[in-house]
């Protein structure tokens, strides 16, 4: 019997009880041995934090819960829930400190307890799997939390904005409607009062932020999501043009697999090669994801994104002679 039976069978026996149950009948009636029986109460108590007293008034080991009751975490888990577990541990370390320490402590708390239960290998799930992110930007994130609270308390704000492709700083009037973290970096989706209209910034890039005294442009849901995701990746927007992609047939042996887009279209052609159809509004990042698949991907439409990766691989040919 494994570890993790012993502890739902002595779960099971404890759970419930309006009395005691002493460690002698543990032992002689249920079969556990002294040792086992030690480590089994430490892990209940220490690694899924249940309230496990002893009294010999109350007759021996019980919840001390108002009906003798507790709930233990699931521990079983399947591959992507265990990412989805040790990835969501990780991302509630990068949050920036301050916003919802005071909220988030306890579910840390019960993550970290829950990934060192024997089933996960007592603790060794978070350095045995890996999860990384690739290509992201170190960065300090200095009004993470002034932006983060105009989101949550739907306040206006006034930000100094860094615009990398133009290498300027400006300053812009901003309605909060939500944060999105994408790609290992968070960004701000924001209705513009200088360009009237929906805009996502970089959080990272925002060199200042104060809340100011003047009524927030609330946005509804379904119009966010219609606007900002609704074509490719984080420079979204209603979509200008459908990108029609073929790869290798050894290439598409990966990309037919991933998705791209929601309202992606696929299909697979006669001699081996994969076809993929994704509607965008910004190219920007669509020609990054597009240039690092080099020979094993041609662009067929629309007629200027060819063009335009056309000219980007000569100019990188030309760098090499």
């Amino acid at each position: 019997m494994s570890r993790l039976d012993d502890i739902y069978r002595l779960h099971h026996l404890l759970d419930g009880r309006r009395t005691g149950i002493s460690r002698a009948a543990l032992i002689g009636e249920h079969g556990f041995s002294r040792s086992t029986l030690t480590r089994l109460i430490a892990d209940l108590r220490n690694k899924l934090g249940a309230p496990i007293e002893n009294k010999a008034e109350r007759g021996g080991y019980y919840y001390d819960t108002a009906d003798g009751s507790h709930h233990l975490p699931g521990l079983w888990f399947t591959s992507e829930e265990l990412a989805a577990l040790i990835t969501l541990q990780q991302l509630l370390h990068t949050l920036q400190p301050g916003l919802l320490d005071d909220h988030l402590a306890p579910l840390k708390n019960r993550v970290e307890k829950i990934l060192a239960t024997q089933h996960l290998g007592s603790g060794e799930a978070p350095k045995r799997i890996r999860i990384l992110s690739m290509a992201s930007r170190g960065r300090e994130m200095k009004h993470f939390q002034a932006v983060a609270g105009a989101v949550l308390q739907r306040k206006r704000i006034r930000i100094d904005y860094y615009n990398r492709e133009r290498n300027e700083t400006g300053t812009r009037e901003v309605s909060p409607q939500r944060l999105t973290h994408y790609r290992d970096n968070w960004y701000l989706d924001a209705w513009c009062h200088l360009k009237k209209d929906l805009r996502i910034f970089s959080v990272e890039c925002i060199r200042a932020a104060e809340q100011i005294n003047k009524p927030i442009k609330a946005v509804v849901e379904s119009t966010l999501d219609k606007t900002l995701a609704s074509a490719y990746g984080i420079f979204a927007g209603k979509p200008k043009a459908v990108a029609v992609l073929r790869f290798t047939p050894k290439r598409a042996r990966w990309i037919a697999d991933e998705t791209w887009h929601p309202q992606q279209k696929t299909r697979w052609l006669d001699d081996g090669r994969f076809e993929l159809a994704v509607p965008y509004s910004d190219p920007r990042e669509l020609i990054m994801d597009i240039l690092k698949y080099g020979p094993d991907v041609e662009v067929i439409a629309p007629p200027e994104l060819r063009e335009t990766i056309k000219n980007l691989l000569d100019e990188a040919g030309r760098q090499y002679g």
